[in-house]
C-alpha cells in the first residue's frame, strides 16, 4: 500500500500535468492560426477559437474526421474526400505532409486557400497515438500571385502590341528628307512613349483620359490649349490610340492650324450620353484658313488606323475659324 507521502507526490504530479496542460491549452487559444489534434482514427479531439473562424463552423468532438472544414477541393477545383485530405494521409502513412495546399468551403459558400501542416504524434512505444494539424490561409498570397501573373501577362502583351504599333509607324510615316523622316517618326514614338509612361504609372490598369490628353498637349503655352472633359478611366489599348491621335492632330494645328499663328487656341473636350456614346472634339480656332488637303497625308493615316482600331468614326469639318474633328464611339469600348 503506497504511503501518504507517495500518494501526495503522485497528486502533486497530476496537478502540475493538468495546470501545465490547461496552460497548453490557453495558447493554442490565443494563436490566430486554425490548430486542431485528431486521434488515431482520425476523429477531432481538440479544435482552437481559430478553427472556427477558419471553417465557418463549430466542429463536433469526437464526430468530425481528418478535418474541421466543411468541405474540401483540390487547388484545381475537384472535390477533395475528408478521407484522402493532407492529415488523413498524415495518419495513414505515418508521417508529416509539407508543401500540400487545398481549399476550403465554408457552410456560407466562401472559400479558403490554406497550406496544412498535419504532423503524427507517436506513444512512447513508437505507435500512432494521433495528429496535430494547422491550417494556414493563404488566400490573400494566392490572389496576390494571380494578380502577378495576369500583370505579366498584360505587359507582354502591351509590348507585343507597342512593337505592332512600331511596325505601323515606320510604315506610314513618310518624308522628302532623312531630316524630315528622323523629325516626324520622333514624334511620334515620343507621343507613344508618353501614352505608355501614363500606362505604366497606373501599372498597366486603365488611363485616365484628362491625363493623357494633358501630357500630349503640354509642351504648349497652357493659354493656348483648353480641355474640358469628365474624368474617365480608359484601357491601355485606348489610351495608346487616343495618344497616338491627339498627337497627330496636335502635329497638323502646329504645322498648318491654330498653334502655327499667335493667338490661334484648341479646345480638346469630351462628353458621354445617356446612350453610352463618348464623343470627343478637337477644335482649332484664331489660325489660318484652312482647306481639305488635295490627298491624305501620313498623320492622317496614323489617326485612321488609330480610329479603326478603337472601332470608332471620326468626322472632320474645315470651316473659316478653324478645323474641327469629332470622334465618336462606346464609351464602353475605351472603359471595357
Amino acid at each position: 500500500m503506497a504511503s501518504n507521502a507517495n500518494v501526495e507526490i503522485l497528486h502533486q504530479a497530476v496537478e502540475a500535468f493538468r495546470k501545465r496542460e490547461v496552460g497548453y491549452r490557453e495558447i493554442l487559444e490565443d494563436l490566430p492560426a486554425a490548430i486542431y489534434t485528431t486521434d488515431a482514427e482520425g476523429r477531432i479531439t481538440y479544435f482552437n477559437k481559430a478553427c472556427v473562424e477558419f471553417s465557418g463552423r463549430t466542429p463536433t468532438l469526437g464526430d468530425d474526421l481528418w478535418c474541421v472544414t466543411w468541405k474540401l477541393y483540390t487547388t484545381d477545383g475537384a472535390p477533395l474526400p475528408h478521407s484522402e485530405c493532407p492529415m488523413a494521409v498524415a495518419l495513414k502513412e505515418g508521417r508529416p505532409i509539407r508543401g500540400a495546399e487545398a481549399v476550403a468551403e465554408r457552410p456560407d459558400g466562401t472559400r479558403i486557400h490554406f497550406a496544412p501542416f498535419p504532423t503524427p504524434i507517436f506513444d512512447e512505444a513508437g505507435k500512432a497515438a494521433g495528429a496535430v494539424n494547422m491550417l494556414v490561409d493563404i488566400t490573400g498570397q494566392k490572389k496576390a500571385q494571380e494578380r502577378l501573373s495576369v500583370m505579366a501577362r498584360e505587359v507582354d502583351h502591351r509590348a507585343n502590341n507597342l512593337l505592332a504599333v512600331m511596325q505601323g509607324l515606320l510604315h506610314m510615316t513618310k518624308a522628302d528628307s532623312v531630316a524630315a523622316y528622323k523629325q516626324a517618326l520622333q514624334g511620334r514614338i515620343s507621343a507613344l512613349a508618353r501614352a505608355n509612361s501614363l500606362i505604366a504609372e497606373s501599372r498597366w490598369t486603365n488611363v485616365n483620359l484628362s491625363s493623357l490628353v494633358a501630357e500630349e498637349l503640354a509642351a504648349f503655352d497652357s493659354d493656348r490649349v483648353q480641355i474640358d472633359g469628365e474624368s474617365i478611366a480608359i484601357t491601355p489599348a485606348a489610351a495608346q490610340g487616343l495618344g497616338m491621335m491627339v498627337h497627330e492632330l496636335s502635329t497638323n494645328a502646329l504645322k498648318y492650324g491654330a498653334l502655327s499663328r499667335d493667338g490661334g487656341k484648341v479646345r480638346v473636350s469630351w462628353a458621354v450620353d445617356d446612350a453610352g456614346s463618348l464623343m470627343l472634339v478637337w477644335e482649332e480656332q484664331g489660325g489660318p484658313p484652312v482647306a481639305e488637303p488635295e490627298r491624305a497625308g501620313t498623320g492622317s493615316s496614323v489617326i485612321a488606323a488609330a480610329v479603326r482600331q478603337l472601332g470608332a468614326e471620326m468626322f472632320r469639318e474645315w470651316r473659316p475659324a478653324g478645323l474641327r474633328c469629332t470622334f465618336l464611339c462606346s464609351a464602353s469600348s475605351l472603359t471595357r
